[in-house]
């Protein structure tokens, strides 16, 4: 599984985050691309325990527990339009420079603390998530706001 502890995808993950420009249009969803990079710095910063939402309600947990499996038992994508946590969502107007120095910040963060760097809160929707299952769903959230701008 494609994951951000392994060195050729975080080279590949970097990459495609220097790529983006303002020229980058969404292909689905309503952020643009500063918005979606700040978003991403967002989902490290939940990986790593400084964002520790609520839990989902009841039925959310449910449904977290039934798509868990899908989403950690291969590579596939994540879907577009795939809810977020509240938390992270980002409203406001944001520069893209700032934004990605923070994101690439936030990946190198996330890669020099390795595994005893993730947290052991519960994420809001899928519950109690291993160091691996965080460098995995940390991957493809990348790989999905980056899909939904080109890059």
């Amino acid at each position: 599984m494609r994951n951000l502890f392994d060195a050729n995808a975080v080279t590949e993950i970097r990459a495609r985050v220097e790529a983006l420009t303002m020229r980058n249009e969404r292909k689905w969803g309503r952020m643009n691309v500063a918005q979606a990079v700040a978003h991403c710095s967002g989902g490290f910063q939940l990986a790593m325990g400084e964002i520790r939402p609520p839990r989902a309600s009841f039925p959310g947990r449910i449904l977290g527990r039934i798509i868990k499996p899908l989403i950690f038992g291969d590579d596939k994508p994540m879907r577009r339009n795939s809810p977020t946590v509240d938390d992270i969502l980002i409203r406001g107007e944001r520069e893209l420079d700032a934004e990605r120095r923070r994101l690439l910040g936030m990946i190198d963060r996330f890669v020099d603390a390795g595994p005893a760097g993730c947290t052991r809160h519960a994420h809001s929707f899928f519950g109690r998530l291993t160091p691996q299952e965080w460098a995995i769903l940390m991957y493809k959230h990348m790989d999905h706001h980056l899909r939904q701008f080109g890059g």
